[in-house]
C-alpha cells in the first residue's frame, strides 16, 4: 500500500476527516488518473453524513470509463467500502449500516454484505421481514452454490424468528437457508426454540409444523423433531401422519424415560384418530410394562427426570375403569418421579426455593396454576370461582403458565378478577420460585394429568398446602396434599387407593352460573331428518368414542326405529364416520340414520344447537364433564353410565345434582334401557326437562356464588389443619 493511503486510514481512525480529504486531493492532484483516491474521498463524505456528495464523487469519477474500467472500479470501491463497513461494525453499528447499504446499492446480489446489512437491521431495530423480498434473499440462496456465510446466515434467521416469529415470509427464507447449513445440528437447534415458542406461547401450530417439518429435512430421524411433529400433527387433523411420527419417534428411543414418552405420543396419536383402538390397547398394555419396568430401573440423575412420565397413564380410564389398578401405578410412578426430580435439581446445583412460611398477610393467598385459563373446559367452568371469591376474605392469584400474552376472555374472566396475575414462561424451578415469592398458602393445581409441566411444578412443592381441582384426576405426586371431589364424583372407597386426602365439598365439585349462548345453525330439515324422529347426539372427542359405549348406541337406535343419530367432536372426520358406519352396520342399523355434524364456529353456537337433540347419548369409561353441564343447562336428557373412576361419575354427579335420577345407567344393559325409554316415551323426556329447567333456580349446580363460598370455606379448613400441624411439631 502506498504511504499517503497508509496516511489516510491512519486519519479515518483517529475520526480526522479534514486532513483525510487533504490527503485524497493532494493525491488526486498528482495522479487524476489514480481513482482509489476518489474512492476515499467519498468513504469520507460518505461518514460525515455526506451521502449526496458521496455518490456525485464515485459517479463523477467513472463518468469517463470505459465498461472493464467501469468494472475494475466498481470492485475496488465496493472492496475499500466492505473493508471500512468490518472494521467499523463492532465499534459504530449505524455507520457499518450505512455504508453496507451503500455497498449493496454497487454490489446488490453480493449475498454475504446483504446478511450482513440484515444483522445490523435487525440489532438497530430497522428490519422489516419485507427486506428479505425486496434484497431478493430467497433466490439468492436458490442461486448460491458456496459462498455463504452460514454461522452469519445462521444469526440472521434466529434473529429474524425471535423478532417476528409469526411472519409467514420467515418460513420460506429459513427453508432457503437449509442447503447452506454446513452445522444440521445447530440449525435444528434453532428452528426448534422457534417451534416451541410457536406452540406453546403462541398455539400457532400450523406455522410450528412448517418449521418441524423444515427440521425433518435437516435430520429425518431427529427425535425432538419427530415427537413435535406427532404433536402439531395431530392438532392439525393429520391423524395418519401424527401416528407415523409417533412411531419413528419410538423406534428411535433407547432409554426407559424416552420410550415411555414415545408411548404417550403414540398412544395420544391412536386415541385422537378414533379408529385404532386395538392398536391403542396394545400400546396400553406396552406403556404399562414400561412403566413397571422403569419403578426398579437405576436412578438416572444425568438430566432432570421427563415430566411425561407423569401423565403416561392419562388414557387409561378412556380404554377401562379399573381405578384401583390404574390409580396404584399412578401413584408409584408420581411419587419415584418427584423423588428424581428432587434428586437432580440438586445434583445440578439449582437454587433451592424460599423458605415456606406462616402467611404473614392477613387474607388467605390462593393461587391458581394452569394452562387453561383460556376458552378452554377447565376455563369455562373455574372463572367462576375468580368472578365470586371472597375478596375480605382471600387473596387470589391467578398463574398462566407457558403463556406470555392474554387473550380477551383470560383477561376479562381471569386476569382483571384476580388480585394478582402472572403470565409465568420457563423452567419448573424458577416458576415454582415465583409461586414461593408470591408467598402462596394454598396452590391449586387445574390441570392434573393434562399438562405435565404443572406436575413439574407441584412436585416442587411451591406452597405449603397444594390441592388438584378439576383437570383429569389426581396426579398421585406426594408434593399434593389434597383432592377436591364430593359426595357422588368418587365411591367412598376411593381413599383406599388414592394417594392424596380426598376433600369432599358438601354436594358437588363444581358449579357454574351458567353458559352464554348463540344463534343456532343446524336444524332438522338441513339434516334431512323429519320433525318427528327422535334425534340422538353424542358431542365428545375421538378419545371418548369407546366401541363397547357405540355398540350401546347401535342398540338403542335399532329399537327406537323413528330416531336418527348426530355425531360430533374432534378426530379423525372420515375415520371417524368409517367407524360408526361398520357398528351400525353389525348392528342392523342403516348408515343413513347418521348424521355427522361439523365443529361449531365457537362455544355459543354449539350450545345452541344441541337443542336439535331430544336426548345426549354420554361415553363410558369417559364422562362428558363440561359437554355434560351444557347439555343440562339447555333442558337436555342424558343416557350416562357410571361407573367407579372419577372419570365415569362426571355426568352422575351433576345429574344428582339437579336432582334427576332418570337416565342413570349402571350397567351397559341399563344404559340401552334408558336410551330406549327416553325415545320411545316422549312424556318421561318432557318431564326431565321441565326438572332441568326448574333446577335452574334451585340447585347448586347452577348456583357457583354458593359453590364459592362452600370452597372457600374448604380453604379456611385446609390452612386452620395445617397451622394446628406446624404448631403440634413446634
Amino acid at each position: 500500500m502506498m504511504d499517503w493511503q497508509q496516511q489516510i486510514d491512519a486519519d479515518l481512525l483517529r475520526g480526522n476527516w479534514v486532513q483525510a480529504a487533504r490527503r485524497c486531493e493532494q493525491a488526486i492532484e498528482q495522479n487524476p488518473e489514480q481513482k482509489i483516491a476518489c474512492w476515499y474521498m467519498g468513504l469520507i463524505a460518505l461518514l460525515q453524513g455526506q451521502e449526496d456528495d458521496a455518490q456525485v464523487i464515485w459517479l463523477t469519477a467513472m463518468a469517463n470509463g470505459d465498461p472493464a474500467q467501469i468494472e475494475q472500479w466498481t470492485f475496488d470501491l465496493a472492496a475499500l467500502l466492505q473493508r471500512e463497513a468490518a472494521r467499523l461494525q463492532p465499534v459504530d453499528r449505524r455507520c457499518a449500516w450505512l455504508l453496507r447499504r451503500h455497498l449493496q446499492e454497487i454490489t446488490p446480489g453480493e449475498i454475504n454484505n446483504l446478511l450482513h446489512l440484515l444483522d445490523l437491521a435487525l440489532e438497530l431495530e430497522q428490519f422489516d421481514p419485507e427486506d428479505l423480498v425486496n434484497f431478493q434473499m430467497i433466490e439468492l440462496l436458490d442461486a448460491e452454490a458456496a459462498a455463504v456465510d452460514d454461522v452469519l446466515l445462521l444469526k440472521v434467521l434466529k434473529q429474524a424468528l425471535d423478532r417476528h416469529p409469526e411472519d409467514s415470509i420467515a418460513v420460506e427464507f429459513a427453508a432457503a437457508c437449509l442447503p447452506h447449513a454446513r452445522s444440521p445440528q445447530d440449525w435444528i437447534e434453532v428452528l426448534l426454540s422457534h417451534v416451541i415458542t410457536l406452540a406453546t406461547t403462541r398455539n400457532n401450530n400450523t406455522l410450528a409444523c412448517r418449521y418441524a417439518e423444515l427440521c425433518l429435512r435437516l435430520n429425518g430421524q431427529h427425535p425432538p423433531t419427530l415427537m413435535s411433529l406427532s404433536r402439531f400433527c395431530q392438532t392439525e387433523g393429520r391423524y395418519a401422519e401424527a401416528i407415523e411420527f409417533a412411531q419413528r419417534y419410538a423406534d428411535t428411543c433407547q432409554h426407559l424415560n424416552e420410550k415411555i414418552t414415545a408411548h404417550a405420543l403414540l398412544l395420544r396419536a391412536l386415541m385422537g384418530s378414533g379408529t385404532a383402538w386395538q392398536a391403542a390397547i396394545a400400546a396400553q398394555q406396552q406403556q404399562i410394562a414400561l412403566l413397571h419396568a422403569w419403578l426398579t430401573a437405576a436412578d438416572r440423575l444425568d438430566r432432570l427426570p421427563d415430566a411425561t412420565l407423569c401423565s403416561a397413564l392419562f388414557f387409561a380410564p378412556y380404554l377401562s375403569d379399573r381405578p384401583q389398578e390404574t390409580r396404584a401405578l399412578q401413584n408409584q410412578v408420581a411419587s419415584r418421579y418427584q423423588t428424581l426430580l428432587h434428586r437432580s435439581i440438586e445434583q445440578h446445583l439449582q437454587p433451592d426455593l424460599p423458605a415456606l412460611h406462616y402467611s404473614d398477610h392477613r387474607k388467605l393467598r390462593i393461587g391458581y396454576l394452569s394452562r387453561c385459563l383460556r376458552q378452554h373446559s377447565v376455563g369455562w367452568l373455574c372463572r367462576w370461582v375468580f368472578h365470586h371469591f371472597d375478596r375480605d376474605r382471600f387473596e387470589v392469584y391467578a398463574y398462566f403458565h407457558q403463556q406470555a400474552e392474554l387473550k380477551p376472555f383470560s383477561q376479562q374472566w381471569f386476569a382483571d378478577k384476580a388480585t394478582q396475575s402472572r403470565c409465568i414462561t420457563g423452567a419448573p424451578g424458577s416458576i415454582a420460585q415465583q409461586i414461593r415469592s408470591d408467598a402462596i398458602d394454598i396452590l391449586v393445581d387445574l390441570d392434573s394429568l393434562t399438562v405435565p409441566a404443572t406436575c413439574s411444578v407441584m412436585a416442587l412443592k411451591p406452597a405449603p398446602i397444594q390441592a388438584t381441582w378439576l383437570g383429569l384426576d389426581a396426579t398421585g405426586l406426594p408434593a399434593i396434599d389434597y383432592f377436591i371431589a364430593d359426595p357422588y364424583v368418587l365411591p367412598e372407597s376411593a381413599q383406599d387407593y388414592y394417594s392424596e386426602k380426598i376433600w369432599r365439598l358438601p354436594q358437588t365439585y363444581i358449579a357454574v352460573d351458567g353458559f352464554e349462548v348463540g344463534v343456532p345453525t343446524v336444524r332438522r330439515e338441513q339434516l334431512g331428518i323429519p320433525s318427528d324422529a327422535v334425534v340422538y347426539l353424542s358431542s365428545q372427542s375421538a378419545y371418548k368414542r369407546h366401541p363397547d359405549t357405540v355398540r350401546s348406541q347401535m342398540q338403542i337406535l335399532k329399537q327406537v326405529p323413528n330416531s336418527y343419530f348426530l355425531v360430533k367432536g374432534l378426530g379423525d372426520e372420515q375415520g371417524v364416520q368409517a367407524f360408526f358406519e361398520q357398528l351400525a352396520a353389525a348392528a342392523g342399523v342403516a348408515r343413513e340414520r347418521l348424521r355427522f355434524l361439523p365443529i361449531a364456529p365457537d362455544e355459543q353456537t354449539h350450545r345452541a344447537n344441541l337443542s336439535i337433540a331430544d336426548v345426549v347419548l354420554d361415553t363410558f369409561p369417559y364422562n362428558g364433564a363440561t359437554t355434560t353441564l351444557e347439555t343440562l343447562w339447555m333442558g337436555i336428557p342424558l343416557v350416562t353410565q357410571v361407573g367407579a373412576q372419577f372419570a365415569s361419575r362426571n355426568s352422575y354427579t351433576m345429574l344428582m345434582n339437579v336432582g334427576v335420577t332418570e337416565g342413570i345407567a349402571w350397567t351397559s344393559e341399563d344404559y340401552v334401557a334408558w336410551g330406549v325409554r327416553f325415545g320411545q316415551q316422549a312424556e318421561l323426556r318432557q318431564q326431565v326437562s321441565w326438572k332441568l329447567r326448574q333446577s335452574r333456580y334451585t340447585s347448586l349446580l347452577w348456583n357457583s356464588k354458593q359453590f364459592t363460598r362452600d370452597l372457600e370455606q374448604a380453604y379456611a379448613q385446609m390452612w386452620k389443619r395445617y397451622v394446628e400441624n406446624q404448631e403440634n411439631l413446634s
